[in-house]
């Protein structure tokens, strides 16, 4: 009885530390690639390479990553065109291309509804004069542009609330956070966020009506009432934050922030900054965290010809526990999925 007990509890504790494998994608925006890269809990590894892009003799970089709900489609966006951008649909079992879509100028940041199934690609627009840009519904079983609804100057940003009707994105030139009709694809409502404050992107609350926005202008988070549709608080954010991600429970915030070659985790119990963390490399861009609610990841896009990077910050202890390197300006970034 002793041994058996021994060998169950032994059984028990082996069970409890099975490693967890994180997978991701990350869009390097300089080398046309996009990498599927792997966390053991120790080291991150480049799993695979997706050459992208149809102009071989030109740089269209891809900027923007979503993965349809049943995690079996990567969708890309295709940031330069002649002249309008597109979105490309590759299986993630294979990595082959299933399908592209025409969109408008620089397509940019991108989300798909879990209630309509619809893919909502922001029209960044850097070309030419600032004027109204758009977001671009697409069907994307067809690959085919449904609807495109303008919205502001210089839009960027795609999340959704809870139920996935409704979506949220900013016009960084307009200094507001727009809010969409999934359903019926139309502006709802534009929320003001103050002068100066250039939003970059957007992240909601999992069981709450709030929404983040990171200020890159006014160097702050701007915490928005998602019912009420008004300002509640704005967060100090010093280092030009970028990018913003919710951990899945609703207990931390992570902002890239571009100016400071860190991240700033927040504590949304408190709304206060709990930790800020160095990244490998200059420039953070873009950030996720796993379901677990154990590690975000973040790529920063380096300077010059020094590739991009790949960090995992543990959140519990707020350090940076590995890094890799990745392609040429490495920026948007998806999760995949997590397994034993």
């Amino acid at each position: 009885m002793p041994r058996l007990l021994a060998l169950l509890l032994c059984l028990s504790a082996a069970e409890a530390t099975v490693a967890q494998t994180y997978s991701m994608y990350v869009a390097n925006e300089s080398d046309d690639t996009v990498m599927l890269i792997e966390f053991d809990g120790e080291s991150l590894a480049i799993a695979d390479t997706i050459a992208v892009g149809l102009i071989h003799t030109e740089i269209e970089g891809p900027h923007g990553l979503a993965i349809d709900p049943e995690g079996n489609s990567l969708f890309v966006s295709i940031a330069h065109g002649q002249p309008n951008g597109s979105v490309v649909r590759y299986s993630t079992a294979d990595h082959r291309p299933m399908g592209a879509a025409k969109l408008g100028l620089f397509p940019a940041s991108m989300a798909i509804s879990p209630h309509t199934g619809l893919l909502y690609v922001v029209n960044f627009n850097l070309h030419g004069d600032p004027e109204p840009s758009s977001i671009s519904v697409v069907d994307p079983e067809m690959m085919l542009e449904v609807g495109q609804i303008p919205t502001g100057i210089m839009p960027h940003g795609s999340a959704f609330g809870a139920d996935g009707t409704r979506h949220y994105s900013v016009a960084m030139m307009d200094h507001v956070l727009v809010e969409l009709d999934a359903l019926n694809l139309r502006v709802l409502r534009k929320i003001p966020l103050g002068m100066g404050t250039k939003p970059t992107w957007v992240a909601l609350h999992p069981h709450e009506p709030q929404a983040y926005v990171a200020a890159n202008g006014s160097d702050q988070v701007v915490i928005v009432n998602t019912e009420e549709g008004s300002v509640l608080t704005q967060i100090p954010a010093s280092g030009s934050p970028y990018n913003l991600a919710v951990s899945p429970d609703g207990s931390t915030l992570v902002v890239t922030l571009k100016g400071a070659q860190a991240v700033s985790i927040l504590d949304l119990s408190t709304a206060a900054e709990r930790a800020r963390v160095p990244t490998s490399s200059p420039i953070p861009h873009g950030v996720v965290i796993a379901p677990d609610n154990e590690y975000a990841f973040v790529t920063s896009e380096g300077i010059g010809a020094a590739p991009g990077t790949v960090d995992v910050i543990h959140l519990a202890s707020a350090t940076r526990v590995a890094s890799t390197q990745a392609g040429q300006q490495t920026g948007g970034i998806a999760f995949w999925k997590m397994e034993d």
